[in-house]
């Protein structure tokens, strides 16, 4: 499979390195002076960020300037054997460089064109462009992390920019499959906004459907109790009862049974309506041992819970080593995070490093290589 990307900074750039780990052959079209990316953090390798190294692994890259004439129809010169083409340019700027999905669809019938936009191809924003933050607050997504009554916050990873990425993916393979049957390509459509209302979930539909604003939580559920975080005397720890029987096992490892009888907690739904009451209760009890103490006890009794790790903490997990996520970059001396998914018990490898700049200075010249028109 050959992908063309002409992705800059997350969302598209990370479309295209799925697709590289998946073993497809992907060329990164990049503008005269390169991905904004590039620079975006200090320098890990060769002079590029340490962000533009994991989303870049696996390609090839070529500096394009797509306003000038010699430029786009190099760019054709690539679309003509692709299966693929993944672009996150500014809103109205493909179809302003005569690239839009129209004109190279009928240039390129085939092709499965994808097209990432912050806020969607209609509507009064479809022009807007947008990044990570903004969509998290338009979206409404500031306003479902943290605690009741605090200030917005923002998810601290991006999550709106990889979704979008997932989303670009699912949506390409399945095109594919689709030309398979029809001969025909196809337009692919995500944004970072409807993956961002995808992510408020059950908050938008529950205003929607029920008139109901669920409540901050942090790092609470708004339909279940317990559970969240909470303070052990040395560090905190997660506790997730999800049904009422969980309940009652973790009401007995905190030396309260007497919590599963009483009417005010003996169900979830009594538990919602006494939330205050009985986490009040829940957190005198669980600060009087370790997070060690009660993780061992938890586990044992079969409720689900764990440490609230650091991150490095998580790095140096047991498990984390045993999944084999981090995986080698080849003839590389750094480690890289592949795709959390498996075939037949094997993970697919990073094949290459990111690409150079082409034409950069030769200390930042490695990678799979590129050309420059």
């Amino acid at each position: 499979m050959r992908v063309v990307e002409l992705g800059q900074v997350l969302a598209g750039p990370f479309v295209g390195a799925i697709l590289a780990d998946l073993g497809a052959e992907v060329v990164k079209v990049e503008k005269p002076g390169g991905d904004d990316l590039r620079g975006m953090g200090p320098a890990f390798r060769r002079g590029d960020s340490l962000t533009f190294h994991e989303m870049n692994r696996g390609k090839a890259s070529v500096v394009l300037d797509l306003r000038k004439p010699g430029g786009r129809a190099r760019l054709h010169e690539l679309l003509a054997p692709a299966d693929i083409l993944v672009h996150n340019l500014r809103p109205g700027a493909a179809e302003a460089l005569g690239i839009g999905p129209a004109e190279t669809l009928a240039r390129h019938p085939r092709l499965i064109y994808c097209a990432i936009s912050a806020f969607g191809r209609k509507g009064p924003l479809a022009l807007r462009p947008g990044y990570e933050p903004l969509l998290q607050a338009f979206a409404g997504l500031c306003m479902v992390s943290g605690e009741e009554g605090a200030p917005p916050q923002r998810i601290g990873a991006s999550v709106v920019d990889y979704g979008t990425a997932m989303w670009t993916v699912i949506g390409a393979l399945s095109a594919l499959r689709r030309r398979e049957a029809t001969g025909r390509g196809g337009v692919v459509d995500t944004s970072l906004f409807e993956t961002a209302l995808v992510c408020t979930g059950q908050r938008l539909t529950s205003w929607l459907n029920e008139g109901r604003l669920l409540p901050r939580t942090a790092t609470g559920h708004p339909n279940m109790v317990p559970y969240q975080a909470f303070q052990a005397a040395d560090a905190p720890l997660m506790v997730c009862c999800g049904n009422d029987r969980l309940f009652v096992a973790f009401a007995a490892v905190l030396g309260r049974p007497d919590w599963a009888e009483d009417a005010r907690f003996a169900t979830n739904r009594r538990r919602l309506e006494n939330r205050e009451a009985l986490l009040g209760e829940i957190a005198a009890v669980l600060a009087t041992r370790s997070r060690a103490a009660w993780l061992e006890r938890l586990e044992r009794a079969g409720v689900p819970c764990g440490p609230i790790n650091t991150i490095p903490e998580v790095a140096r997990e047991p498990q984390t080593e045993a999944v084999g996520l981090l995986l080698p970059v080849p003839g590389e001396d750094y480690r890289l995070l592949g795709l959390p998914v498996s075939f037949d018990g094997e993970r697919p490898a990073i094949r290459a490093a990111a690409p150079a700049l082409p034409g950069a200075a030769p200390d930042r010249a490695a990678g799979m290589g590129g050309t420059k028109t």
